[in-house]
């Protein structure tokens, strides 16, 4: 299976866990409808919304107290998007960074004003182009990290042999952001 189809596989098994519309239907699974670049932009938000979960944030109240810490979060999903699409770029397929940025901030912070989302996506590119060319080794080292944890959560989501499970992948996620969120905090 190549990677592109191993993305839009876990796209596919993320969304049918989540998907509750009340009357018990299931989402669709059919693999030929989903369509790679789709799918990181979904798994880029999918793991930033559990990593805000895992590491007990409150985006609620920071957008009152500390607005900048949404677009940490939207930094967060990006540079997750970097690296889930990083690999197909040798099946020729080009990610989109300015069109990820605005799908990923309006899926983690639906609802919020256009000027609000607007704030948050400048800002957050602004961070996810000072973490990508920095050289510090702190951030050379997360970089490396998140982009292990991506193609972890890949392969243990869509490979039967994989010695970890998905569910045990997703937490470490929480501990990426909580490091990246420290970091702009401090």
């Amino acid at each position: 299976m190549d990677y592109s189809k191993r993305l839009t596989l876990l796209h596919a098994l993320c969304l049918a866990e989540t998907f509750d519309d009340g009357d018990g239907t299931k989402p669709n699974i059919n693999l030929s409808e989903y369509n790679a670049l789709d799918s990181a932009h979904y798994l880029a938000s999918y793991v930033t919304f559990k990593a805000i979960q895992a590491a007990d944030r409150q985006p609620s109240f920071e957008r009152k107290n500390n607005f900048d810490m949404l677009s940490v979060y939207q930094t967060y999903a990006l540079l997750s998007f970097a690296f889930f699409t990083a690999p197909m770029v040798t099946e020729k397929v080009m990610p989109d960074l300015t069109a990820a940025q605005i799908i990923i901030a309006k899926t983690l912070f639906a609802g919020l004003p256009e000027s609000e989302l607007l704030e948050i996506i400048e800002s957050g590119f602004t961070k996810f182009k000072l973490i990508g060319e920095a050289e510090a080794e702190h951030w050379s080292e997360f970089r490396e990290n998140l982009d292990k944890l991506t193609v972890s959560f890949v392969v243990a989501g869509t490979d039967d042999d994989s010695p970890h499970s998905k569910e045990e992948v997703l937490p470490l996620f929480g501990q990426m952001l909580s490091q990246l969120c420290e970091a702009f905090e401090a």
